[in-house]
């Protein structure tokens, strides 16, 4: 288990004797993703992958409200250069591509809100049990900048009309209707033990399939994406640049203030 002090927040793995890694997050903050989580968390999911008694990864975060909050606002308004920023983002190209390099299948449970890199990850699994209560948004460009890292996961899995609807409207929510209607959520149940009880019996089928079968499916499923050890990067950057404008940093300053 990955913990960290208070701001920092943590994560947990536990095993079970069906082969299915329970990956767990929490931050205070909404469970918004400062540097050091978004580490800990590629780490943990590239360590359960190659863990011969792990066959399945279900990943969920801490609470009953919010799923993700994305970016944290406190690590954004501190960057002071352009790599500092292209090292804060690369952290959500970590994550994204040790769940695309990961030879098992990842699930997710959506609980609740999720928000700018939040949608990223949810994008990035390969299968999605989510509550009615469950609603996106994209928040970027209304903070000035844009989910340039996010990008290429959230097209490959709602498709590019979709991603524009959602980038262009970044203070409009998106319910689990919206979300399933567009391939983002594959399940969504009215309560959190609903969807609990079932993401599980998936995991635990999934573990009893064939552990080859189920690789060459996973490389089918990321077919096109073997660009993503640059290109995430490379958008990170570009997220990295916008962050120092100064209509970003007081956009940042004002959400601050309004806490």
């Amino acid at each position: 288990m990955y913990t960290s002090t208070e701001n920092e927040g943590y994560i947990k793995k536990e095993v079970d004797s069906y082969g299915v890694a329970r990956i767990e997050f929490g931050h205070p903050s909404h469970n918004a993703f400062p540097a050091i989580l978004l580490k800990n968390l590629a780490a943990t999911i590239t360590e359960a992958g190659k863990d011969s008694e792990v066959k399945v990864l279900l990943l969920k975060s801490d609470g009953d409200r919010s799923f993700c909050a994305g970016a944290s606002f406190d690590e954004l308004i501190d960057i002071k250069s352009e790599s500092a920023g292209k090292t804060f983002f690369s952290g959500f190209a970590y994550v994204f591509n040790a769940i695309r390099l990961c030879k098992k299948m990842v699930i997710v449970q959506v609980q609740g809100k999720a928000i700018g890199g939040g949608v990223g990850l949810v994008a990035a699994c390969d299968y999605v049990f989510a509550t009615q209560k469950a609603q996106i948004r994209l928040s970027e460009l209304g903070i000035n900048i844009g989910p340039f890292v996010i990008a290429p996961v959230v097209k490959r899995k709602i498709g590019l009309v979709p991603f524009v609807e959602l980038t262009l409207n970044p203070d409009q929510w998106r319910d689990a209707t919206w979300a399933q209607q567009h391939g983002l959520f594959q399940e969504v149940y009215d309560s959190i033990e609903e969807m609990e009880e079932a993401s599980q019996a998936f995991s635990k089928r999934l573990a009893s399939y064939n552990i080859d079968a189920l690789r060459a499916l996973k490389k089918v499923f990321w077919e096109g994406t073997e660009g993503w050890d640059t290109l995430l990067y490379e958008n990170a950057a570009i997220s990295g640049k916008l962050v120092l404008s100064e209509d970003a940093k007081e956009s940042l300053k004002k959400i601050k203030r309004r806490k």
